[in-house]
């Protein structure tokens, strides 16, 4: 078929390249770790590999990369977080976690330069402070209001 593809169609297609071995199941995995673990156990763990057993689709042993003491309380939690990876997928695709006493492979999000004030908003920061007597307290508040109005502003939410 020649013409637009839908994106729905295409995602599994480039996705499946991208993971190779891994498979989708794995790529999901990694997108909605957060929601399986919870936040704070996400931040300081991530899944490294998923292993089936040869010809099988469920039984899969989970390597988890983790430093230190989260990795003891990763052995503690196991039988909790290996229920709600099972009922993620909806079948037992995980049948127990091995550790890998490593730290996450985290990605770095790009630093953002915040932006150069407009003259309107350079002058809107001074004559809100020049009321201020202590010099020392003026420009702090002066850096303070610069820092607020260049942050990168988020966009807006779609409804």
């Amino acid at each position: 078929m020649n013409g637009p593809r839908r994106i729905g169609q295409t995602v599994p297609e480039v996705a499946g390249k991208a993971l190779g071995k891994r498979g989708l199941a794995f790529g999901s995995l990694i997108n909605d770790w957060p929601s399986i673990v919870g936040h704070q156990l996400s931040l300081r763990t991530a899944p490294d590999k998923l292993s089936f057993p040869r010809g099988k689709r469920e039984d899969a042993v989970l390597h988890i990369r983790a430093m230190g003491a989260i990795a003891l309380e990763l052995q503690h939690l196991e039988p909790q977080i290996v229920e709600r990876i099972n009922g993620f997928f909806g079948y037992r695709a995980v049948a127990k976690i091995k550790l890998i006493h490593a730290a996450p492979l985290t990605i770095q999000k790009p630093t953002v330069r915040p932006r150069d004030l407009t003259m309107d908003e350079e002058l809107s920061v001074m004559t809100t402070t020049a009321t201020v007597e202590d010099e020392e307290l003026r420009a702090t508040l002066e850096r303070f209001g610069r820092s607020l109005l260049a942050r990168p502003r988020p966009a807006p939410r779609r409804r």
